[in-house]
């Protein structure tokens, strides 16, 4: 108990020195950016830090990092700053702009002079925030969450949408009315820069990935009612490798590419040459441009990985408990999904045969899906945002005054 009171006293005279420092005049150039919680150099902040630095280097950037995770920006060449330190303190509550793809602690206090982008992280499938009717999460109630949402979302003075039917959601969930940005994903420009079979060589070969087989990726959610404490979510590995291996290891990896909460690590060494833990890779986008196909669930990384046009199997053998119990769908996943549903590991592999036997031909669906979802992605989001944001111009504007 005194510990937490210790705690409480230390928080208060942290929130104190935040609220007279950020009375100081702002530094105009300077950004804080910040990617799941301080723990990858990656998502929608990474796109729009590597934009700026090319194309406008007068800009201060620093990237707040929680310090169990300086490993991921080790070799980045970029600023970092220790999450909650003294010169993170400094350095917040200066900042003209703050840039993230999650929420920051409530007891945060923003700066009248702080310009808050919340560039969120996906395309959502599965309820948030306001929408959710019952929440299961560790460490909260349905109350408490959908409140402390809603306070978060006052701050943000700019949110990032990839389409409109994700701008609806958002305004409605988030609560927000302020300024949608209907861009398209600044990360997914790298999915146009990077399709090429020279890179995709190159990163083949950078990370030990074999040249001469077929590549699946594996890139489930979580689940919200299955954890081992809050932030910490456990999940149980449906998938059966020794099978998938002594079907497809012929012609086939597969790489293994865990949300950012699950916090087991799977020993895959009896798997040596066929599986690979990816969960730790600071960033999905490289491992969509190696893959061949992509097995999910119920993750938002579908909708970004059908800009690549490559082929999707939903493995989905919750669908009824996670639908019904956990979070709930905003549309027909089962009749509107860009891919066969699955419901088990023989299932998986008679999609991939089929797969093979069509010359990997897409659904006949897909088409209409990737004019719902994918419409404003063409590698120029990060140009989008940048202009409007930080220039305080439409990138029409800059268009036309650039030819």
């Amino acid at each position: 108990m005194r510990k937490i009171k210790k705690l409480s006293i230390i928080k208060k005279l942290y929130k104190l020195v935040f609220q007279i420092v950020s009375l100081l005049p702002a530094r105009d150039n300077l950004i804080i950016f910040e990617s799941y919680l301080g723990k990858q150099y990656s998502c929608n902040p990474r796109a729009i830090y590597e934009y700026l630095k090319e194309n406008y280097p007068e800009y201060n950037m620093y990237w707040s990092v929680d310090p169990r995770y300086l490993k991921n920006f080790m070799d980045k060449d970029v600023k970092v700053v220790k999450r909650f330190t003294v010169k993170w303190l400094f350095l917040m509550a200066l900042a003209k702009y703050w840039v993230t793809n999650s929420r920051l602690p409530l007891w945060i206090p923003k700066p009248k002079h702080t310009i808050y982008l919340q560039t969120w992280h996906g395309t959502p499938l599965k309820k948030l925030a306001a929408d959710i009717e019952e929440v299961h999460m560790p460490g909260t109630t349905t109350e408490t969450y959908k409140r402390n949402f809603y306070k978060e979302s006052r701050n943000w003075d700019y949110l990032i949408s990839p389409n409109r039917y994700s701008t609806e959601i958002f305004r409605r969930a988030f609560q927000f009315d302020k300024e949608i940005i209907e861009s398209g994903y600044p990360r997914n420009d790298f999915l146009f820069k990077a399709n090429r079979p020279e890179t995709i060589g190159a990163l083949k070969r950078k990370y030990g990935i074999p040249l001469d087989k077929k590549v699946i990726l594996y890139a489930p959610t979580w689940r919200d009612n299955e954890y081992y404490a809050k932030g910490r979510y456990k999940f149980d590995l449906k998938l059966d490798l020794e099978l998938l291996e002594r079907e497809l290891g012929d012609r086939y990896v597969i790489i293994l590419r865990m949300h950012y909460l699950i916090a087991e690590q799977f020993d895959l060494s009896r798997y040596n040459g066929f599986a690979f833990d990816f969960s730790n890779h600071e960033d999905i986008r490289e491992l969509y441009v190696i893959s061949d196909l992509l097995i999910t669930d119920y993750s938002s990384v579908f909708f970004d990985y059908a800009i690549l046009k490559r082929p999707m199997i939903f493995y989905v053998y919750d669908i009824d408990t996670y639908r019904d119990k956990i979070r709930g769908f905003y549309f027909d996943f089962e009749n509107e999904a860009p891919g066969p549903l699955v419901t088990t590991t023989e299932e998986i592999i008679a999609a991939i045969n089929d797969l093979e036997k069509n010359n990997y031909r897409l659904p006949a669906s897909f088409d209409a899906f990737y004019q719902r979802f994918c419409y404003l992605e063409c590698g120029e989001s990060s140009h989008r945002i940048a202009e409007k944001v930080f220039l305080n111009r439409s990138a029409r504007e800059y268009d036309v005054n650039n030819g």
